[in-house]
């Protein structure tokens, strides 16, 4: 009987130690930093539904980690077996075996970031698009050409104007323009659904507040005016007033390849449905991407009486309720102030 209690004892401390020496070793490879691919970067595209021990052949492959029995080990030391995600990777130098199913569990995907600015036109963001190196322009463009993106939103659109959200985006290796595109409108799809929750258009549909917003981007950058102009512009559509908008006017002269970077008095003239010095209420569509702030503004402009507005040559504008004032205004911040130019810029060069 002793014996047998004795040996009990023994195969239990055997066991515990072999337990712990196990622990301690597993513990010490989950923890090793590991490379085996040339260079400083490696990049491995996991595809959807891909099992762990999938992934774990191709990070064997890619020589991110030592074997798959190892990647395996990591994913159940963290607990993360079931959030492992699909995706681009990018793995720069050695990295422990715990790093790696972490960074895959977290889908911290590899991506190129690519920006656009509020108030740009489908045929600038394209530029871009080709500029940072993504693609071509003629590319994007053909992406942005496919109006059954937004139907649910806008059934008339012919193109994609105005509904390309502007944002940074982060992009793979891989990515086309056509995945840049449908990135952007889901983006614009999903801020959408927050601003307009509970809103009332006021009898717009959502390409007229759309179009009204680009208008109030291309006129102000100034958080706080954004909601004056809106109003102006509101308020003249209210009274059968012509917009007059000259950023209207440079988008037909560019859709026209006429645009040479400034507005002459004979552009005002150009037949085009877009230019609303001719053709009254809004352009027939947007004219550049609006951004959130902008399209909340069209949404919610502020309660003023103003009709007219007018540049103070500083980013700001002075706002009018008569053709007087404003006619005052034009004076003052236009004419007087431009007449001023010469004789300062003389003063300066003596």
């Amino acid at each position: 009987m002793r014996r047998a209690l004795l040996a009990l004892v023994v195969v239990a401390v055997v066991a515990a130690a072999a337990a712990i020496a196990g622990a301690w070793w597993a513990n010490q490879r989950l923890r090793q930093p590991f490379q085996a691919f040339p260079g400083i970067e490696q990049f491995v595209e996991i595809p959807p539904g891909a099992s762990t021990a999938a992934i774990g052949q191709q990070l064997v492959d890619a020589g991110v980690v030592a074997d798959v029995w190892t990647f395996r080990a990591a994913v159940w030391w963290t607990g993360q077996a079931r959030a492992l995600k699909a995706g681009e990777y990018r793995f720069e130098g050695a990295a422990t075996p715990i790093e790696v199913a972490t960074r895959i569990a977290e889908g911290r995907v590899f991506g190129r970031p690519l920006t656009f600015p509020e108030g740009l036109t489908l045929t600038e963001m394209a530029a871009l698009f080709e500029m940072r190196g993504f693609g071509t322009a003629k590319e994007f463009l053909t992406a942005a050409r496919r109006p059954a993106a937004i139907e649910d939103l806008d059934p008339t659109a012919r193109d994609l104007e105005g509904y390309l959200f502007p944002a940074t985006y982060a992009l793979s290796r891989t990515a086309t323009a056509e995945e840049l595109v449908d990135m952007m409108v889901d983006r614009f799809g999903s801020m959408w659904a927050d601003v307009s929750k509970g809103r009332d258009l006021k009898g717009m549909t959502v390409r007229q507040v759309i179009a009204l917003a680009s208008l109030v981007e291309k006129e102000t950058a100034a958080p706080d005016e954004r909601p004056l102009v809106a109003a102006v512009y509101r308020n003249r559509l209210e009274r059968r007033m012509g917009l007059q908008a000259d950023p209207t006017v440079v988008y037909a002269l560019s859709k026209a390849g006429r645009y040479k970077g400034n507005i002459r008095k004979v552009d005002l003239s150009i037949d085009s449905p877009y230019n609303t010095y001719r053709y009254p209420g809004l352009p027939p569509g947007p004219i550049a991407a609006p951004g959130r702030a902008a399209i909340e503004a069209a949404l919610e402009p502020a309660n003023v009486p103003y009709l007219y507005f007018v540049s103070r040559n500083d980013g700001t504008h002075v706002f009018a309720e008569t053709l007087r004032e404003h006619n005052a205004n034009v004076q003052k911040f236009q004419v007087e102030f431009f007449r001023q130019q010469p004789r300062a810029n003389r003063a300066r060069s003596r």
